[in-house]
């Protein structure tokens, strides 16, 4: 199936309920429940065949195949660990997780906060699976995954070292849902090693489907421990974390015994009477299960001996959680990130869940990867999303009239590219205000001539980039791209916005367009090979092409190949006589292909034309594209340097032609024509044209 169609398939799939997480799409194709049949009814335990218990399902450099680190490696099942193991006993806890030989503390801090939240856990573990009697080695997970949710099925042989497993572990020993868990994230990113650094938002927003925010916290806003509060009450993730100066810095331990650059879960906000006042306390939890705070209001420290029983939590335990002074927490932290959940994640009436609006797109190299505002001949070219407000926020305490909205820029799959050498692309989005068509793609005058009315905080080498604003009622463009241009990639916008709002991807030119005359060697050529009765074949009209565009110094062309000539017979013969006559010379297209367009969108004057001057031409030549179908079209027309000679320009507009006729008959005998702007949102299915 073409990129397309996939996409269109997918578009319906989501129409009909299919990737929410009552309805998770099989990721790869494989079904839990027939899987685990066929092993119950063959007596044998799953084997994955798509992530098997082999090198390649460990990483790729320090976890690869001849790391020392893996040597001695084994893979076992849970039964052959202990006697008795257990999915999940006594409820999944927060000392379940505890951190193994994979820097993946980002996703146990995640993991943990899942524990707070029975409802949230339930959509990422499903209920049912366990060792007893209809144990096949077959478990899985769902995961939201840029847009939809996948079930992920992996089966239970666990990486395991001197007899203990290698990575995530519970403390007990004997209870193995977060292993399997971890199993199943590292196979939606393709390996372990896969999973080594990253940010608890990451994690947070895979397990919830919601969005991540961020706060500094030395530029925290004065009402922060409000927020947390209010963020905990609502269901939502957070977790944070301790700025590093250097590596050297990387997991070390301070001398009241916080981590340094490692990920905690923040998982209680309370204030407790103390010495005739309010004390602010936060209960954080480090995801190795150990190594605590020993500062004041830590496990067993003095402060708690003046607090009334009533009000004082179990401090003792040494299970990674404790518990700290608000104050203290704002001077040893950095930052904190909580992940507000959607809709459908919140089960209760208490909270009034926010609006979420997802639309995916692409940026690619020479037709929709622009770069950023620093490159303004090409930021136009970044695919552009508009979003309509329309109701203020109506929190009557709030002083700042206007919409509340969070948007987030996702960039997908990144983390799978890890193996190939690549990593996350720096991306940021810009916003303006707009007023006019909503499906039209503007051009480079409209940025030139406009500022921006809000951006993302920075541009920045992370999975994703979200920022909270606050806008008035109207409509605004928001323009997602790459730092650099020319960066290809896979990417997910998204608005959680307080109130209702409507957003839509921007992909139209509407314009019409006038032909010149047709060029007079052209037709004293024609005249000549066609003869009395006025026919010419592919061979010959190849032929006139040829000898016209020799002559010219100011295009460059390889030639038109005789497949192009036969597509052009083929676009412009009415007689099915597989020849053209006379009435081909007053064909609108080909007036445009010999004359203005591609000589006038040339404007560098270097004879060919880039891939940003075609998406101008094909705009004046009547096609309104959206950017996947301009994305094909580079991808199939340009060279490796991003240009289009004439020859290939001229099959680019066959093949569409071919695809998308105008109302009017092409082969009309008329002097002038005016080509009608069509608005091309899909591909047919046609078998394509060969150049």
């Amino acid at each position: 199936m073409s990129g397309v169609a996939l996409t269109l398939a997918k578009k319906r799939a989501r129409a009909a309920g299919f990737g929410t997480n009552a309805n998770a799409n099989k990721y790869l194709n494989q079904d839990y429940e027939a899987l685990r049949s066929q092993c119950l009814s063959s007596g044998q335990l799953f084997c994955d065949p798509a992530f098997p218990a082999a090198p390649e399902s460990l990483g790729f450099k320090e976890l690869g195949a001849n790391s020392y680190k893996m040597k001695g490696v084994q893979w076992k099942r849970p039964g052959e660990l202990c006697s008795k193991p257990q999915f999940i006993s006594g409820g999944a806890t927060k000392t379940d997780i505890c951190q193994g030989a994979l820097g993946d503390c980002w996703l146990l801090a995640a993991i943990a906060s899942l524990t707070t939240n029975s409802d949230v856990l339930g959509r990422v573990v499903p209920s049912n699976q366990d060792f007893g009697s209809g144990y096949a080695g077959i478990f899985h997970f769902q995961f939201w995954q840029f847009g939809e949710w996948v079930d992920v099925v992996i089966d239970d042989r666990l990486p395991v070292k001197d007899g203990k497993l290698l990575f995530v572990h519970s403390e007990e020993g004997n209870e193995f849902w977060s292993a399997l868990l971890e199993k199943a994230y590292a196979k939606v990113n393709g390996c372990y090693e896969a999973l080594s650094g990253g940010s608890t938002s990451e994690g947070f927003e895979d397990f919830t489907g919601g969005i991540a925010e961020s706060y500094e916290l030395r530029k925290a806003p004065a009402n922060i421990f409000q927020i947390i509060q209010k963020a905990l009450e609502c269901g939502s993730l957070l977790g944070c974390s301790i700025d590093i100066t250097s590596a050297a810095d990387s997991e070390a331990i301070t001398r009241q015994k916080l981590v340094k650059g490692h990920a905690y879960s923040l998982t209680g906000a309370v204030e407790v009477h103390y010495h005739g006042g309010l004390e602010k306390l936060v209960r954080m939890r480090n995801p190795w299960g150990q190594v605590e705070w020993t500062g004041a209001w830590s496990d067993g420290s003095p402060e708690w001996n003046s607090v009334d029983p009533s009000e004082r939590p179990n401090a003792n335990a040494e299970d990674g959680e404790f518990w700290m002074s608000f104050s203290e927490f704002m001077q040893q932290y950095s930052r904190i990130e909580i992940c507000t959940l959607t809709p459908d994640a919140i089960t209760g009436d208490s909270v009034k869940p926010w609006s979420v609006c997802n639309y995916s797109s692409t940026w690619r190299r020479g037709s929709t990867a622009g770069g950023c505002r620093n490159n303004p001949n090409t930021f136009w070219m970044n695919p552009q999303f508009v979003i309509k407000l329309n109701e203020e926020d109506d929190d009557p305490n709030d002083n700042e009239t206007g919409c509340s909205l969070v948007v987030g820029l996702i960039q997908k799959n990144r983390r799978r590219l890890r193996k190939d050498g690549e990593d996350m692309h720096t991306i940021g989005y810009a916003i303006y205000e707009f007023r006019g068509k909503t499906d039209v793609h503007l051009d480079k005058n409209f940025f030139l001539t406009h500022a921006q009315k809000a951006r993302s905080e920075t541009f920045i080498n992370l999975r994703e980039v979200s920022t909270r604003f606050k806008l008035l009622p109207g409509e605004y463009l928001v323009v997602p791209s790459t730092f650099e241009p020319n960066k290809d990639g896979d990417f997910c916008l998204r608005v959680f916005s307080e109130k209702q709002t409507e957003t839509h991807l921007n992909c139209c030119f509407q314009e019409t367009v006038s032909d010149s005359e047709v060029d007079a060697n052209f037709v004293a050529l024609f005249k000549k090979l066609a003869g009395s009765d006025m026919m010419i074949s592919a061979v010959e009209l190849r032929l006139i092409l040829n000898k016209i565009i020799a002559k010219r110094t100011d295009i460059k062309t390889d030639s038109f190949s005789l497949n192009t000539c036969r597509v052009l017979v083929n676009l412009m013969d009415v007689s099915s006589t597989v020849q053209l006559n006379g009435s081909f010379l007053q064909s609108p297209y080909f007036c445009c292909l010999l004359q203005d367009i591609y000589k006038k969108n040339d404007l560098d004057h270097s004879g060919n034309i880039s891939t940003t001057e075609l998406r101008m031409a094909l705009k004046e030549a009547g096609f309104s594209l959206n950017d996947a179908i301009f994305q094909l079209l580079v991808a199939r027309y340009a060279d490796s340097d991003l240009t289009i000679d004439f020859d290939d320009f001229v099959a680019c507009l066959m093949r569409l032609e071919l695809m998308f006729p105008c109302d009017c008959s092409v082969s009309l005998p008329v002097a002038k024509h005016t080509i009608k702007a069509r608005n091309i949102t899909a591909i047919k299915t046609e078998p394509p044209c060969q150049n």
